[in-house]
């Protein structure tokens, strides 16, 4: 089976292809290009590199959120584009969960964290042992305070992944003494994870239609929630 995924969910962009599973190759920028400008490119780079055109392709898997709402918008849009014109089947992927495939060769508590301004990030827990992996907690957002009293309570190592993990551990290198920082090469959103993940959904047949493929969000865009605020300070 060939998978193409691809991850647009923060600042950094990714597209990788696995087949049955094996990464044979990866596209990862981190600028501040706007992913319209470079995901497709280093999608059709990835392509012509490999030797395999986009009608081989039998699965498109993509990073569905949490994370930018533009960039996850952009991520679900290409994929549902690409695999509605080839007629292939899409996975959906969290994108903690993602994150948290590129740590598993770490054994303890991994901690996938994404800044959600305001203090916040998007969070999920996963146990980790000889790289297998098992969710602790939901996709959620919830406050950094918050987050360390969790931490607090682990007598273990935890690895902290994702684009929040430097702003946590700047928080909780202190009072949390577990804490780690995962190497720079994996700390970041990456589609080998997202692949990594969808190749398991997909042996659980966990597919959808390219119409049945929507943005996750965990909160409302900041517009609509400064609308929100506005409709109940007149009631």
């Amino acid at each position: 089976m060939k998978l193409l995924a691809i991850d647009s969910s923060a600042t950094a962009a990714s597209a990788a292809l696995l087949e049955d599973g094996v990464l044979r190759g990866e596209f990862f920028i981190n600028t501040k290009l706007t992913h319209s400008q470079t995901l497709m490119p280093m999608v059709d780079a990835l392509l012509k590199n490999t030797c395999i055109p986009i009608k081989d392709i039998d699965l498109f898997a993509v990073a569905a959120g949490p994370g930018s709402f533009t960039g996850v918008r952009i991520g679900v849009a290409a994929v549902k584009g690409m695999a509605m014109a080839q007629g292939k089947p899409c996975v959906s992927v969290s994108t903690l969960e993602a994150m948290a495939y590129t740590a598993c060769c770490f054994d303890g508590l991994v901690c996938a964290v994404m800044d959600a301004r305001c203090n916040q990030v998007y969070n999920a827990l996963f146990q980790v042992e000889k790289g297998r992996m098992i969710r602790l907690t939901p996709d959620r957002a919830l406050s950094i305070a918050e987050l360390a009293k969790e931490l607090s309570g682990y007598q273990q190592p935890i690895f902290l992944v994702g684009d929040g993990a430097d702003l946590c551990y700047n928080h909780y290198t202190g009072p949390i003494p577990g804490i780690r920082l995962v190497p720079a090469h994996v700390r970041f959103q990456h589609a080998s994870g997202v692949g990594a993940a969808a190749y398991i959904l997909a042996k659980e047949g966990k597919t959808l239609s390219p119409a049945q493929l929507m943005p996750v969000y965990l909160r409302l865009p900041q517009a609509e929630r400064e609308l929100k605020k506005k409709k109940e300070g007149k009631q």
